[in-house]
């Protein structure tokens, strides 16, 4: 309660220094929307944090038997299909839930952006906390599937950090975009779900991204920065067996961080309309 108060006394409108001072300032606010926001994810659920566990293994399930046994499709040589798909999955998981809990994260605090001022970047930011707790249940359960097919993870593991990072920067560039959207127009909250699942079946999630390689469209298909990260993430897993193109990480470098420094500039300026339309 004391932090409330304490945002109260910083007054909207201030220079963009000020701005981000006062995010600063209200660290701690961030810290407690953050954990509100991993409690009330599973609070009230009869199994819990259990949900992580098992989404992403019958999320697996019906990936490998659909496009391995229906569709035919081959994993890269030498990789078991289910470490190519839960691979993939892991980080999708990690976007896929930051983007979409970055895009409600204002409608969702909406009683404290009527209510009180502080910085609105914080509620954005205080939702990849959920985002990033999937990541690690669902990275958790590959560790344990490398075990399973004797399938030990190389030394490529240390680029991990960049691509995770890539993958906030890219969640986070999208998510502010379709935050403010959603403010205003609130039929982008029935887009933003339909859009996650499309995404599943164009990004490389449960297929190598070697099936576009030699294709007259794959220089357009590397446009998309989720190929990039996801190709390349797989890579740090599964080692130099899984197929990356390490061009395709100029693409997702350059768009990625356009999209986050628009977003952020179209999220400043429509930051102080939000509670005309709350």
């Amino acid at each position: 309660m004391a932090t409330v108060q304490h945002t109260t006394t910083i007054k909207a409108g201030g220079s963009e220094k000020d701005y981000w001072k006062d995010l600063w300032l209200n660290r701690q606010l961030l810290w407690i929307l953050s954990k509100r926001d991993i409690s009330v994810r599973y609070k009230q659920t009869l199994l819990g944090v259990a949900w992580s566990v098992l989404r992403p293994l019958m999320t697996m399930m019906v990936m490998v038997f659909v496009f391995s046994y229906l569709a035919k499709i081959r994993s890269d040589p030498g990789v078991p299909f289910p470490l190519t798909v839960l691979g993939g999955l892991t980080i999708w998981t990690f976007f896929s839930s930051t983007f979409q809990q970055i895009s409600n994260s204002i409608l969702i605090n909406s009683n404290l952006v009527s209510k009180v001022y502080f910085p609105r970047l914080l509620m954005p930011l205080s939702s990849i906390a959920v985002g990033f707790v999937d990541f690690l249940i669902t990275f958790g359960i590959y560790v344990i599937m490398t075990i399973f097919f004797k399938h030990p993870i190389g030394w490529q593991i240390v680029f991990l950090p960049c691509f995770i990072l890539l993958t906030f920067i890219t969640s986070m560039g999208f998510g502010l975009f379709f935050a403010v959207l959603n403010v205003r127009f609130r039929d982008i909250g029935q887009l933003i779900p339909f859009l996650v699942q499309v995404g599943t079946y164009v990004c490389p999630v449960s297929y190598s991204g070697r099936l576009a390689h030699g294709t007259w469209f794959e220089k357009y298909y590397n446009l998309n920065p989720l190929v990039g990260i996801i190709d390349g993430f797989r890579w740090c897993l599964l080692g130099d067996e899984s197929y990356f193109n390490p061009q395709s990480l100029y693409s997702t470098a350059i768009i990625s961080f356009l999209i986050l420094i628009l977003s952020l500039v179209y999220f400043r300026r429509k930051e102080k309309t939000f509670v005309d339309h709350i």
